[in-house]
């Protein structure tokens, strides 16, 4: 009996030991090359703050998760090229010139944009629920028939540019806790938006699978933390800076999206 006892202990630790290796390894992998930040306005730090001057109209702030990954784990190089506004066309186009075989970890947040996101909340904030669910519906069509091929291009160009990189895909939170009292927009238009977050991160998945990529789903992360709840990581309607409205907060970054990224990267 005390002999099996000293084997299983022993099996357990050479288990831990195991497991212990393959983290540090997976952690060294990411940072041994170089990382590049992808994507739109939840990549680079719209909502966050501490905005970098030279990133111009891009608004990439020191508190976005991909900035703050960086700075806690050192990669050879870093190169943020997330932006404000980006769709998959635009990464394509202006992101993609630092990838190379050496980048070891690639993060990107991209196809909000190319579904209308803005245009989408601009509809609902400021017309009725039959207009707005008219919008939405609109939007997910979209995400439906076109997103996927669009997400196809931009993962395929990373592929090509970066083909020895780990690929992080990082999706959208639901914007709204439901069930509670909130002043704005109805319960109504904020099951419907909920709604297109899951259509949209499941067409974000679905590619990002095809492509052998690892796909984050962000939206239990921000569960008790949605606009509406007592602590919301997420910035509702912002008339005086417009921009940072339905983005994470710093502490939207720091929770839900760094967390998310770390486990893996």
């Amino acid at each position: 009996m005390r002999r099996l006892r000293c084997t299983a202990l022993v099996s357990s630790l050479l288990l831990a030991a195991d497991i212990a290796l393959t983290g540090a390894t997976t952690a060294q992998a990411s940072t041994a090359g170089g990382y590049v930040a992808l994507g739109d306005s939840y990549a680079s730090g719209v909502g966050a703050g501490s905005y970098i001057s030279s990133s111009g109209d891009c608004d990439r702030s020191t508190k976005a998760y991909p900035y703050l990954w960086a700075a806690a784990h050192s990669p050879s190089s870093f190169s943020f090229m997330a932006c404000l506004g980006a769709t998959t066309t635009d990464v394509i186009n202006d992101q993609l010139g630092t990838l190379s075989s050496s980048t070891s970890l690639v993060s990107i947040n991209v196809g909000g944009n190319d579904a209308g996101f803005t245009s989408v909340m601009e509809t609902c904030v400021l017309t009725s629920d039959s207009t707005c669910l008219s919008k939405i519906a609109t939007a997910e069509a979209y995400v439906d028939s076109t997103l996927p091929g669009n997400l196809d291009s931009v993962y395929s160009a990373i592929s090509a540019k970066a083909p020895n990189a780990h690929v992080v895909v990082l999706g959208y939170p639901r914007l709204y806790q439901l069930g509670t009292s909130c002043l704005g927009l109805s319960e109504t238009k904020r099951s419907a938006i909920n709604g297109a977050a899951d259509v949209l991160d499941a067409a974000v998945a679905d590619r990002a699978a095809a492509h052998g990529f690892t796909f984050v789903d962000i939206r239990s992360a921000f569960g008790n933390n949605e606009i509406c709840s007592s602590n919301a990581w997420l910035h509702s309607v912002n008339w005086l800076d417009i921009t940072e409205s339905y983005h994470p907060t710093a502490d939207g970054h720091s929770g839900a999206y760094l967390p998310a990224l770390t486990s893996a990267a």
